[in-house]
């Protein structure tokens, strides 16, 4: 059975959602046709991998949302919210069994404090760290870093000829050029129309009057 309940104050309408749940990462459910995000944590990416103490690759977003699967599986979620993302999903605090499982993943070291959007978790962050727990036992990026990545790779503007990937930029800074892997090289959209070009060599950029980005 699934049950919305909505509750309107002044300033904002809490949202409780309950009902069957499916997982769909270590930070998202659908609780009753409901796509909930949870407030205050952010775990690994499906994909994403970590390394573990000695070094080692290991897949940390895969492991995350099997933890979220093993707290929500007695069932009985229960979750609360009054905003939503961009995506339209409800952010919320839900609990099993009176457990926040959002803060119970943070505990586990199977997701983030999401600081830029609330300290909440921090104190649960601080103890899975010092454990070294999940993401904490060797390097783990954050998953917004992957994420942008990922956004980056897929707005990346390919080179029209092999060999002559230098971005020749035209901006209120001047004529600059980018080199590939740099900070700003995937962002970097090339506009010939307007006079920016590509490049084969630093040295044929230097000579067209273009200079290195961050310099």
């Amino acid at each position: 059975m699934f049950v919305l309940i909505v509750a309107c104050a002044v300033a904002a309408c809490a949202m409780s959602v309950n009902g069957a749940v499916r997982v769909v990462d270590g930070d998202t459910l659908v609780v009753g046709g409901e796509r909930v995000r949870l407030f205050g944590i952010d775990a690994p990416e499906r994909a994403q991998t970590c390394q573990d103490a000695r070094g080692r690759a290991w897949p940390c977003g895969s492991r995350a949302t099997e933890a979220m699967k093993a707290l929500v599986k007695p069932g009985g979620v229960r979750c609360s919210g009054t905003d939503r993302d961009q995506y339209g999903r409800l952010l919320a605090r839900c609990f099993v069994g009176g457990r926040d499982i959002g803060e119970e993943m943070v505990a586990q070291g199977m997701a983030f404090a999401y600081r830029r959007y609330a300290l909440d978790y921090v104190a649960a962050e601080e103890k899975a760290k010092q454990a070294r727990r999940g993401i904490w036992q060797g390097r783990a990026e954050l998953p917004e870093q992957q994420r942008a990545a990922e956004r980056d790779r897929a707005t990346a503007q390919a080179a029209p000829k092999a060999g002559c990937a230098i971005k020749g930029n035209i901006s209120a800074h001047g004529r600059i050029y980018h080199l590939p892997g740099g900070k700003d090289y995937a962002k970097t959209r090339i506009d010939t129309g307007r006079g920016e070009r590509w490049f084969c060599s630093e040295a044929e950029a230097r000579a067209a009057g273009w200079r290195r980005a961050g310099h």
